[in-house]
């Protein structure tokens, strides 16, 4: 009975890929382990998107090593597919396995047919669930297309099945995520696709909350607005920006101008109240000159994101922006990261200011190691309350009393 401790890199649909493979390997019989030291097989499902998430991935799969050099490592994913040859020379690496062949990793940590014995629940409270994967937008600085494949869909109803038996295990919400989750159907010719299958899940499950990963803003249609009528699904769109100027936005290659996407939060925000509203910014794209970069700025401050993840540039091999000309000095993309980063917290503090006072409903998911529980609302905001009750997993209302940098202090409604 092997004893495996999995770990994830990068993006949400890396996450949920660990744990649809940690509960396979449960019904293969291994046991799970929090401590790497106690593990017969370290899995790390590795992260290629930028430079820094790849030299990540290898530093970690050493140090895992080092800690450990009895254990077989199995390195999966992005990281592999981009450079097989040298994820599987790395110490301790008994298995480099590519995307390609991820849905075979369960096999070969343990061979043999799966059991059927009953899988015990992670002790998490919001489940991330895969229902796409694979890309077919060209974004110019993106190696992701590449390393996943193209967009394909699971089918709805294996979607709704993997829901309900998330919510038998006693989940509070569900994360729907996907490389390119606004393209869900599409391949099979299915319109409006992300919309068909929210209100499935909606109608047809007691999903008491739903959450959207990113979706690409030329995939949103005003009508998709309408199932924000269902208080069930999660006030929270990340829709990713990249930038603010049209010119750099069309040497990205991304179908997009400023306007439009200035239009469509307007109108998000028009349609769900108290909206959180989120975005990646990519900084220092070549070609970028400040001006460039200002209009970025000024669109990111109109828009008043909730929350904001910036990337400075960082050229891959292979992609057409690592062969541009007027690439941005390394030290200027990483000075614009750090001036987009403090309009991103200034603009987060501003969002949390505004439900001071409040009372939201916040599902609670850990006691943190200073005593005190975290959870988050519905809208995104992270509290933190005081409590001597076991609030693990609840959905509780809550007074927020304060906002403080990064999160907010709260109150839980014990009426």
């Amino acid at each position: 009975m092997s004893r495996v401790y999995l770990h994830s890199l990068g993006c949400r649909l890396n996450q949920s890929e660990v744990e649809a493979t940690a509960r396979q390997l449960a019904a293969r019989g291994c046991v799970l382990v929090s401590d790497p030291a106690q593990a017969d097989v370290l899995v790390v499902n590795t992260c290629a998107v930028t430079a820094q998430a790849e030299r990540k991935s290898r530093h970690l799969l050493r140090a895992l090593h080092r800690a450990n050099p009895t254990a077989r490592i199995a390195a999966v994913g992005c990281g592999v597919s981009f450079d097989l040859p040298g994820f599987a020379a790395l110490p301790g690496v008994v298995w480099a396995v590519p995307n390609a062949d991820k849905e075979r990793l369960p096999e070969l940590i343990a061979p043999g047919s799966a059991s059927q014995r009953e899988v015990q629940p992670l002790r998490r409270t919001r489940a991330l669930v895969k229902v796409q994967d694979g890309c077919d937008n060209r974004c110019t600085y993106c190696v992701v297309w590449r390393l996943r494949g193209p967009s394909r869909s699971r089918p709805l109803k294996a979607v709704i099945a993997e829901v309900e038996a998330r919510l038998r295990e006693g989940y509070q919400e569900v994360v729907l995520t996907g490389v390119n989750l606004g393209a869900y159907g599409r391949e099979v010719g299915m319109e409006r696709g992300l919309a068909r299958l929210v209100a499935a899940l909606l109608q047809r499950t007691a999903l008491p909350r739903l959450r959207l990963s990113s979706v690409e803003p030329w995939d949103v249609d005003e009508s998709l607005f309408e199932l924000w009528a269902d208080p069930r699904l999660c006030r929270q769109l990340h829709l990713p920006l990249q930038s603010g100027c049209d010119a750099v936005l069309r040497r990205m290659g991304r179908p997009l101008t400023a306007e439009r996407y200035a239009r469509l939060a307007e109108a998000a925000r028009a349609a769900i109240p108290d909206l959180a509203l989120t975005a990646d910014v990519l900084v220092g794209f070549p070609g970028e000159d400040e001006a460039a970069f200002a209009e970025s700025m000024a669109l990111v401050e109109a828009v008043e994101l909730a929350r904001l993840h910036v990337f400075p540039f960082s050229p891959r091999p292979g992609t057409p922006a690592a062969l541009m000309s007027d690439q941005v000095p390394e030290a200027e993309r990483v000075e614009r990261a750090r001036r987009m980063r403090e309009l991103g917290s200034r603009l987060a503090a501003s969002f949390r200011q505004r439900f001071v006072g409040r009372e939201m409903a916040v599902l609670w998911e850990r006691r943190r190691e200073d005593g005190l529980w975290h959870g988050l609302t519905d809208n995104y905001l992270s509290v933190v309350t005081a409590s001597d009750e076991d609030l693990h997993n609840r959905i509780v209302p809550t007074r927020l009393l304060s906002a403080d940098e990064g999160f907010m202090r709260g109150e839980t409604n014990r009426g």
